[in-house]
C-alpha cells in the first residue's frame, strides 16, 4: 500500500453556534518542512479539500518539529467537513479539541 503524504494536520477547531466549522488551527506542509500553526477559515479549508489536498487530524509531538501523531482523514462530503467514518450530517471533527 502506498504511503499518502499529508498536506496538513488539523489540531484544533472552532464551531459556529449553528454547528459549522468556523476556523481550524492546522499545520501545513511546505515542501520538506512544516509551517507553524495557521488559522484556516471554513471556506479556505473547503477549497483545499476540493483541490485534493490531504488533511488529517492529529497533534504535533513536543520538541519534534516535523513529527505528528495523526488520527483520521478529513473529508468534504455533502457540504460538510467530517473526519473518520462519521456520516455527513453536520461538520464534525472527531477527537479534535475545541479552542
Amino acid at each position: 500500500m502506498a504511503h499518502i503524504k499529508n498536506d496538513g494536520v488539523i489540531e484544533a477547531v472552532r464551531y459556529t453556534p449553528g454547528g459549522e466549522i468556523s476556523v481550524v488551527r492546522a499545520y501545513q506542509r511546505r515542501g520538506a518542512v512544516w509551517s507553524d500553526y495557521v488559522l484556516l477559515g471554513r471556506t479556505e479549508l473547503v477549497e483545499l479539500l476540493q483541490l485534493g489536498k490531504h488533511y488529517v487530524t492529529g497533534v504535533r509531538k513536543a520538541s519534534l518539529g516535523s513529527v505528528f501523531e495523526t488520527r483520521s482523514e478529513v473529508r468534504f462530503v455533502d457540504r460538510h467537513i467530517v473526519s473518520g467514518g462519521q456520516p455527513a450530517l453536520r461538520d464534525l471533527l472527531v477527537g479534535v479539541p475545541v479552542f
